[in-house]
């Protein structure tokens, strides 16, 4: 059974009339955007970063702040919204700009756990560049918590995920946590 069958069996099962006309075309829709918004599963590491890895002397922190995410929470299929902070220190490479939020962007569109994509992106990263440490931050939105259950419409979740020199040395990690502040 197709995605846009299962979603017109969805639909009939919540009660409504899947042949009235501003449903007709909803199953397509709906299967064309979980599509989109699981995208990362149709990913790699290696197509996402694309060989943009260039040789540097620098040592010094880089940091990517406020990127936004956009996931679906595994557990009830509900989006959760926010922004990641990433850094990494080098070790003889520099990653080129735009994939550390295609790196984001890659794990977000999956069926995730903000705790588990916390880690993913950061092991990606020290995985892709070889650093030194690397550092993730994440504060999101959960609409699951949002919407339904407890109905908690100011709450947001931050993990963090702390490898390398980020977590042996408090210095560094104090920097990181300033900087993101």
């Amino acid at each position: 059974m197709s995605l846009e069958q299962q979603y017109t069996a969805i639909l009939g099962q919540l009660g409504e009339d899947v042949t009235r006309e501003g449903l007709l075309d909803t199953p397509k829709r709906a299967a064309k955007a979980m599509q989109y918004l699981c995208r990362g599963y149709q990913q790699t590491l290696e197509e996402v970063t694309n060989g943009a890895l260039f040789s540097s002397d620098n040592s010094e922190m880089v940091l990517v702040k406020n990127i936004e995410l956009y996931s679906l929470c595994e557990h009830h299929l509900l989006p959760f919204i926010g922004k990641a902070h990433v850094a990494y220190i080098p070790n003889g490479k520099v990653l080129g700009l735009s994939k550390v939020a295609r790196i984001v962007d890659m794990y977000a569109r999956r069926l995730q756990i903000q705790e588990n994509l916390s880690r993913q992106i950061a092991e990606a990263v020290e995985q892709v560049t070889g650093a030194l440490g690397v550092a993730v931050v994440i504060e999101a939105q959960h609409m699951c918590m949002m919407m339904r259950g407890v109905e908690k419409q100011n709450s947001s979740m931050v993990t963090s995920v702390m490898l390398g020199e980020f977590r042996s040395n408090p210095a560094t990690r104090g920097e990181f946590l300033n900087l993101v502040r």
